[in-house]
């Protein structure tokens, strides 16, 4: 029998507060065993489809109750098949390793296991012996030599996700047998190993991380000197080198060296990094926590969503506690309550609830994902997503502490920042999607940021960091005396409002015929007419930099790009009145149509 559990448990009774288990929860759970799980056979089973089963039954239980444990027994057995799986798989990943925007993702046991995290080191390695032929990939990864990398060596950290710790003592055994210094940060954020990493000066960082994709991804972030995500020249050769070594089945073959392991308290590292930066950025972390905890009129409300940034909260709030800072999700759990862990509408909603109770004044939530590296905010009224957030920050940094300089934006993102920018006096850089696109202008932007409620700031690290823009909005809050909605009520008055939107479609192509047929939309050039929602509409300006974008002359705009990952189209839009964006997103489907994408 796959799951072993006594009878007599089905004979337990209890009081109405803590349940009963039955002899149909028995049943079902053999069978939900029965219909996922091939004993004897990892590849064949369906972990993760079990574990989805098991905790939609955990969550229809009292967390306190016999039925919550008994379901939790089914999802711990299940979590220990998983690590057998990750421990002894030897099959080729089910997938070839990609390196895309934010590094390599795939499915845990089944394209991300030790074996297959061993083999992708082993690629940085010899990506380190085999520099010195590539000038490109030289400066890009930032040292001079290999022997200089491994002296430098790697940051090396993992998000909540199952099984993270076993894939990073692969990292470090694989590593450390090459020769390579290892600085070992446990579970830690995306933002802390970049800062850890820039402060420590290590040759590159390894975050084991998918982000903010579902609980059966797990995820490996690489990035270079400079703290940022590696430019494609890097990512490109890992992914070659790393199939290659998978091919041919090649296992490490240096023991791995104890000694060049080094524990790092990661987070501390990232606290006298942003202590140093102040004098760029001016955000001081201990004041602006000390003036938290003084100011009577303000509530924060943080969910961590079980993600890896639950193990530093307390320590971000110097180890203080009151009843106007509350922690939602701050537990241990890889299954993260059975949502997708990301900073979305319907996510913020416990946040917004709490803060809704509430008599403060002043009222901050916000929500981050699993790896730190996205953030959301909310005032309890108003959602501020990054569209939103990232052109205000750049409005107080500029505004409120006088700093002068551009703001960076992905094209994808609104355009709010751009009539901000335009109105201070100052330039717009407008770059890919991905924040390894804002490198030419590192040092000279006050705020870099994307739609996907990422941020970094100036005198801060080139990698999206969920703190610092925690810091930022405590600070926008408590120096302005306004909730976040009401200053950028202002903000808007004086330029505008924009209502950004999102979809995407699935298509039959992808990669280079997907392209080609994009490119037929190259007709609509600027000073064209297009009919959007009913009204003819010129275009304005053209931006053809990633995908291509329409803006027109009333400041809307849409933005069709394809995915790079999957067959599917992505469309981006903004409008210039509440009802709007749909009637853009209906232009780009049609706009597909008529190209022959879809029907």
């Amino acid at each position: 029998m796959i799951c072993y559990i006594h009878k007599s448990r089905a004979q337990d009774t209890a009081n109405p507060s803590t349940g009963t288990i039955t002899m149909s929860d028995l049943k079902s759970l053999k069978d939900l065993f029965v219909r996922y799980v091939k004993p004897g056979d990892h590849p064949g089973s369906d972990y993760f489809g079990l574990l989805r089963q098991l905790v939609v039954k955990r969550g229809q239980t009292g967390p306190n109750s016999l039925d919550y444990r008994f379901w939790q027994e089914g999802i711990d057995r299940v979590y220990r098949l998983l690590e057998e799986e990750i421990r002894t798989n030897r099959n080729q990943p089910s997938k070839p390793v990609k390196f895309g925007t934010s590094g390599w993702r795939g499915l845990l046991g089944k394209e991300l296991f030790a074996t297959s995290v061993a083999q992708v080191t082993m690629a940085i390695g010899e990506l380190y012996d085999g520099m010195a032929n590539n000038c490109d990939l030289k400066e890009a990864l930032g040292v001079a030599s290999p022997s200089e990398a491994r002296e430098r060596g790697c940051l090396l950290g993992y998000d909540n996700r199952f099984g993270g710790e076993i894939l990073a003592e692969a990292v470090t055994e694989v590593l450390t047998g090459l020769g390579f210094t290892v600085y070992y940060a446990g579970e830690s954020t995306t933002g802390v190993l970049s800062a850890a990493l820039l402060e420590l000066q290590a040759a590159f960082s390894i975050n084991l991380t998918p982000s903010h994709n579902p609980m059966e991804y797990g995820g490996f972030k690489f990035n270079a000197a400079d703290g940022g995500p590696a430019a494609p020249v890097i990512t490109d050769q890992i992914t070659v080198l790393a199939n290659a070594i998978i091919k041919a089945g090649r296992r490490p073959t240096s023991p791995s060296r104890p000694e060049l392991r080094h524990p790092c308290d990661a987070l501390n590292i990232w606290l006298n990094f942003v202590k140093r930066g102040s004098r760029q950025h001016g955000l001081n972390h201990q004041e602006i926590i000390a003036r938290f905890f003084a100011d009577p009129r303000l509530v924060v409300v943080i969910d961590a969503v079980h993600g890896a940034s639950r193990v530093h909260l307390q320590r971000l709030f110097a180890n203080q506690t009151c009843d106007r800072l509350i922690f939602l999700r701050d537990t241990s759990d890889p299954t993260f309550g059975g949502i997708a862990p990301e900073p979305s509408e319907e996510n913020l909603r416990p946040v917004r609830q709490i803060l809704a109770a509430r008599a403060e004044s002043l009222k901050i939530g916000m929500i981050i994902d699993p790896d730190a590296d996205r953030i959301r905010f909310t005032d309890g009224v108003n959602d501020i997503d990054m569209n939103r957030f990232g052109a205000a920050a750049y409005h107080y940094l500029h505004e409120g502490k006088g700093q002068r300089g551009l703001v960076a934006k992905s094209v994808a993102t609104s355009n709010f920042a751009n009539a901000v920018a335009k109105g201070l006096g100052e330039e717009v850089f407008e770059s890919r999607v991905g924040f390894k696109e804002f490198k030419p202008v590192f040092g000279q932007a006050l705020v870099m940021f994307e739609e996907s409620d990422g941020i970094s700031i100036i005198g801060h690290t080139p990698e999206k960091d969920a703190y610092i823009g925690l810091l930022l909005a405590l600070e926008m809050v408590m120096t302005t005396g306004r909730n976040l909605g009401d200053y950028l009520a202002e903000i808007e008055k004086c330029f505008g409002t924009y209502y950004p939107g999102r979809s995407s479609i699935t298509v039959s192509l992808q990669g280079a015929p997907l392209l080609a047929a994009l490119e037929k939309l190259a007709k609509y050039q600027v000073n064209t007419a297009l009919t959007v929602g009913g009204e003819e509409k010129i275009i304005a300006e053209v931006l053809d930099i990633d995908g291509r974008k329409l803006i027109f002359a009333d400041g809307s705009w849409l933005l069709i790009r394809p995915s790079g990952t999957e067959p599917k189209v992505r469309f981006y839009v903004e409008a210039r009145s509440n009802d709007g964006c749909q009637a853009l997103v209906d232009t780009c489907r049609r706009l597909l149509a008529e190209i022959g994408l879809v029907d």
